[in-house]
């Protein structure tokens, strides 16, 4: 194992521990039981070809340890999304996380404190806050201080109300009035800036919160209906997406009627207003005495009406001109780097200092199995060389972002994002990932190769991760028969089952790869991605985060093959070139099968038809298979 990124005089070769089936409480899903499935592989070394193959077969890298979600048998199935560089084509919201930035450099942004949050442990539990608590704190006649307590509670009643509209939701499957057979989304309810609050005819009324929900479950149930009437095989059990009103105002309605009637938020009345529901408050006075209008929430606000005391303590002064600068360095241990890592996962996840120690740091985010490879002037090699990388974003010579990559023959892999807290209100998140993509297509030039953008796992049901198909055009990599399929195609299948063999339905891309026009599902997607996506949540690599987390968990179990596989299912496929290690010596297992007994050779066997099928036949004769 290597702690950073190195060269090595000795031959380069993928050397592989099998760790087998790992079985574990899920991060995503919080199921009770072990219903995570994975493969794993400890890597002492691997070439940095070796792990491109790897990642085109569905495998992602914590570190050292590697691992691959068992597709047909885990609780959310995790799918390889990509991008090609080169045919991006970014979202309004995308150019307006990019512009944001241009204006804090330039100075011409208006913001105010930096985001402080909450050190309360309990501040994730709902503590029932009234409405008339935090009518104050949102109309900016608090202070600073309060203000962040006021701020956490009402992060925490946005998800109450959320919750309260899943239980409608719910409701209306239940009794067949919405399809049972599809997976819905879950709702995001967010708070109204103050320049857009007062839309309300109602003379003593304040417009809060509100929720496009409608949009995202219209735009569901009109993805269904294409595939069903284009691939005639998902059904709904009650209704057809047809039977169903696609219209989100029309479901806006029906859901703030039942929302009226069934949640008991006495504070707060409940309308629809051209497809969003809203949220209004009558515990302060005054009226805009204008119509009902849409409300169309940015992911944050950009702080252009900030009380004039939240200007004044600013500490990021307007009219300042900054300097950015974005250094690509070898993954190796910085403490400047750990110290933002560690405030990062305090104050954005929450996590307990105990648990955010150096040695959990290094082992998922600088220690790599990657060899490095220099640069070349070939043609074959970018500038900075292939293996893993720290991506620094520094301003005025302060960090306040880092990005873990891996650069590869064919793509940049992007891993992991931490960034300062007091910069949340530039999508540090976002902004990374454009600049990602940005990179590849610049070094496209030095490496001809180098074309994807690889964005870690899509899990479509987990609704923090569905933002990623908003990078246009993303695909998804089939299970199965591995290939790339469009996520506008992909992501109607997944809605009616987690598992798809998604290669099955390939051919209904056929004629659309043309970038000039987007289809109708991409355009749903962006124009609903303020819902899907916190503008402080950085997600393109949690799926490594949880898996670091669960493979220190107590609750995880390995367990044989034979336990879930038949033999049958086991034993396909020629073992006999497997490359073993055994002893330093480096042979094939037809060589060296004969030096065991049977019961011994069975055992292996088993083993290897089962690594073979993880790996693939080519890099099961290529990797090292390490018996010790």
């Amino acid at each position: 194992m290597k702690n950073e990124a190195s060269s090595s005089n000795s031959k380069e070769e993928s050397l592989v521990v099998d760790c087998g089936r790992r079985r574990s409480s899920c991060g995503y899903c919080k199921s009770a039981g072990r219903t995570s499935i994975s493969h794993g592989l400890w890597a002492h070394s691997i070439t940095v070809n070796d792990y491109q193959d790897l990642l085109d077969r569905g495998w992602r890298r914590s570190g050292c340890f590697l691992y691959k979600p068992e597709m047909e048998r885990t609780c959310c199935p995790s799918y390889t999304i990509r991008l090609k560089a080169s045919d991006f084509v970014p979202s309004k919201e995308q150019r307006r996380v990019y512009r944001r930035m241009q204006r804090f450099l330039d100075g011409t942004l208006e913001v105010g404190k930096p985001m402080e949050l909450a050190d309360d442990p309990n501040a994730s539990k709902h503590t029932g806050s009234s409405v008339n608590d935090l009518v104050s704190s949102l109309s900016g006649n608090e202070s600073l201080s309060c203000g962040t307590k006021r701020e956490n509670k009402a992060e925490e009643f946005m998800n109450h109300l959320s919750n309260q509209i899943d239980k409608v939701v719910h409701a209306y499957i239940e009794s067949g009035e919405f399809p049972s057979g599809i997976q819905l989304p879950k709702a995001a309810v967010k708070m109204v800036s103050h320049a857009k609050r007062k839309l309300s005819v109602q003379g003593s009324e304040d417009l809060l919160y509100s929720s496009n929900i409608a949009f995202q479950i219209a735009a569901t149930l009109r993805r269904t209906r294409s595939a069903e009437r284009d691939v005639q095989q998902l059904r709904t059990s009650k209704h057809s997406a047809e039977e169903v009103d696609l219209c989100p105002k029309s479901i806006a309605e029906k859901l703030a009627a039942s929302l009226n009637q069934l949640a008991n938020i006495p504070e707060l009345s409940i309308r629809a207003c051209n497809g969003h529901i809203n949220f209004y408050s009558t515990a302060k006075c005054g009226s805009s005495g204008k119509d009902d209008q849409v409300v169309s929430l940015p992911e944050e606000s950009e702080s252009r009406s900030q009380s004039s005391s939240t200007k004044k303590s600013s500490e990021h002064c307007q009219g300042q001109k900054r300097k950015l600068e974005i250094r690509m360095k070898r993954s190796t241990f910085d403490p400047e780097e750990y110290a933002l890592y560690k405030r990062y996962q305090i104050k954005v996840h929450n996590d307990t200092p105990d648990r955010v120690t150096e040695s959990s740091y290094r082992r998922f985010l600088v220690d790599t199995p990657l060899f490095f490879v220099s640069p070349s002037t070939d043609g074959m090699v970018p500038p900075c060389g292939f293996g893993s990388f720290h991506q620094q974003y520094i301003i005025d010579g302060k960090l306040v972002a880092v990005g873990v990559v891996d650069v590869l023959p064919r793509c940049l892999s992007s891993k992991y994002l931490f960034w300062d807290p007091d910069y949340a209100f530039l999508s540090l998140g976002k902004y990374s990932a454009l600049q990602e993509i940005g990179w590849v297509k610049e070094n496209q030039a030095h490496c001809a190769s180098l074309q994807y953008y690889y964005m870690g796992y899509y899990i479509h049901s987990c609704r923090k991760m569905i933002y990623k198909a908003a990078y246009y055009p993303s695909e998804l990599l089939c299970p199965l028969r591995y290939q790339w399929v469009a996520c506008h195609i992909a992501r109607p299948l997944l809605d009616k089952r987690k598992y798809a063999v998604l290669s099955d339905f390939a051919s209904l891309q056929d004629g659309e790869s043309s970038q000039s026009c987007i289809p109708e599902s991409a355009m749903e997607l962006q124009h609903d991605e303020n819902g899907l996506e916190d503008s402080n949540d950085v997600l393109m690599g949690e799926d490594e985060q949880m898996i670091e987390i669960e493979s220190e968990s107590s609750d995880e179990e390995l367990e044989p093959e034979t336990t879930v596989l038949g033999s049958a299912a086991i034993d396909d496929g020629d073992v006999t070139n497997v490359l073993v290690g055994l002893r330093g010596s480096r042979l094939r297992y037809k060589d060296l099968q004969q030096a065991f007994g049977p019961s011994e050779r069975n055992y292996l066997e088993t083993q290897l038809h089962s690594y073979q099928r993880v790996v693939g036949v080519e890099l099961s004769e290529r990797m090292v298979y390490s018996l010790g």
